[in-house]
């Protein structure tokens, strides 16, 4: 029998007491477990995605989110590889951030503490699932998850491997929660279970985002598309600028951090396009340019819309400017805040790129698909968040955490 909502609650809520008092060696120990379940049990676990992959091609479903939505060996082997990455990571929990003796006596210490219940909301991606669960676990917090129907059979049984292994290891099997129902009603509702959810993270489209921004009575971290650029400067190695952004734009289109527009100094358009275009054919690449692109290549009129699209798809836009001062008013004008990128051989330039555009990551000389926690080092991440309260960029162990002030006096009032 499904719980309700109220049920997935308030265990959650019990969970999280039970959870913060785990030690580090109970927490790693448990997660290599974890990691060892999902391999034994890969082929339930395949069997349930393709389930999810046909309905997907049934639905007409484009290739870009079939790729999100897909798992195959390899990608539960790096599923695993990550779980135990966490693992290694030093635990957070109990971290002294600060300590000192205040003028009216008091001693006082900030540590860092676990956020408690951590509530998910994402789309097709059932990597997502393990993901959120490993950083929210090793961090000290209960999870509740409400992944997208699209990816729901996948979802299921990836949460089933995890309850088995934390109960074969002795730890509440509340520690990861799934919402199964696929009624929009109840995403809202659970997006105002604020006495029940400590925070809550939506991972996916732009839609999908604006709705939990816009509705919940949780407090929200946003993370944001990714409507990533490259700035090819006048100063830039060409020939190792065409691999990066064909690279950037091609190894995979459904993910956050490809690149989808580039910006091109006039100094260099007329060596590089034609070189470019050649490239990007190859890869089945798509461009739309606006008209000083397409004074040198044919290609497809680019509109307005176009320079402001996430298109995880085999499409790009490009755009000509005249100096780095407008080529960081073009990105700042329509970034969504994730990921920008210049190539350039000029330190100036490099600086100024690097000081002046407002995004959460920013690369001189480096593809955007960089921006991952497992690439920064954070082992699994929670989401890329574009925001700049609390937590921006990737987001592991430390972002998901809380922090409280403890005080000893020796019988102390105020005067």
């Amino acid at each position: 029998m499904d719980q309700t909502l109220r049920e997935i609650g308030e265990e959650a809520k019990k969970a999280k007491y039970r959870l913060e008092l785990l030690g580090e060696e109970e927490k790693n120990r448990a997660l290599y477990t974890v990691a060892g379940a999902l391999k034994e049990k890969e082929e339930e676990i395949l069997a349930a995605n393709e389930k999810d992959i046909q309905n997907g091609v049934e639905k007409g479903m484009h290739e870009g989110l079939l790729d999100r939505l897909r798992l195959t060996p390899e990608r539960i082997d790096s599923i695993a590889v990550s779980l135990r990455q966490v693992a290694d990571l030093p635990d957070p929990v109990g971290e002294l951030l600060d300590e000192y003796d205040a003028e009216n006596g008091l001693h006082i210490r900030k540590v860092r503490v676990p956020m408690g219940v951590i509530g998910i909301i994402y789309e097709s991606r059932p990597n997502v699932t393990a993901d959120a669960f490993a950083l929210c676990f090793k961090a000290g917090s209960a999870v509740i998850l409400k992944g997208g129907s699209d990816a729901l059979n996948s979802n299921l049984a990836i949460v089933k491997v995890i309850k088995s292994a934390l109960s074969e290891c002795g730890i509440t099997e509340s520690a990861i929660s799934i919402i199964a129902s696929t009624d929009r009603a109840v995403t809202a509702e659970f997006m105002k279970m604020k006495d029940y959810v400590d925070l809550l993270i939506p991972r996916g489209g732009a839609g999908l985002i604006r709705s939990v921004v816009e509705n919940s009575m949780i407090p929200v971290i946003e993370t944001g598309t990714g409507n990533c650029h490259i700035f090819v400067d006048e100063s830039a190695d060409l020939d190792r600028a065409v691999e990066i952004i064909v690279h950037a734009k091609t190894q995979r289109i459904g993910v956050c951090n490809a690149l989808e527009s580039l910006v091109i100094h006039s100094a260099v358009k007329d060596r590089l396009l034609p070189r470019l275009k050649e490239a990007l054919e190859k890869k089945n690449v798509e461009i739309r340019g606006d008209e000083r692109v397409s004074s040198v290549i044919d290609c497809v009129p680019a509109t307005e819309e176009d320079f402001g699209r996430e298109y995880l798809d085999l499409i790009i836009s490009m755009k000509v400017v005249d100096s780095v001062e407008e080529a960081i008013a073009h990105i700042n004008h329509y970034t969504t805040h994730h990921s920008e990128s210049i190539l350039t051989e000029d330190p100036s330039h490099a600086d100024k790129f690097l000081k002046e555009i407002d995004a959460a990551c920013v690369y001189v000389n480096a593809s955007t698909r960089f921006t991952d926690g497992f690439e920064f080092g954070l082992g699994a991440e929670i989401g890329i968040s574009t925001q700049k309260l609390h937590a921006r960029g990737p987001m592991g162990l430390k972002e998901i955490t809380s922090y409280k002030y403890e005080i000893t006096g020796d019988y102390l009032i105020r005067r």
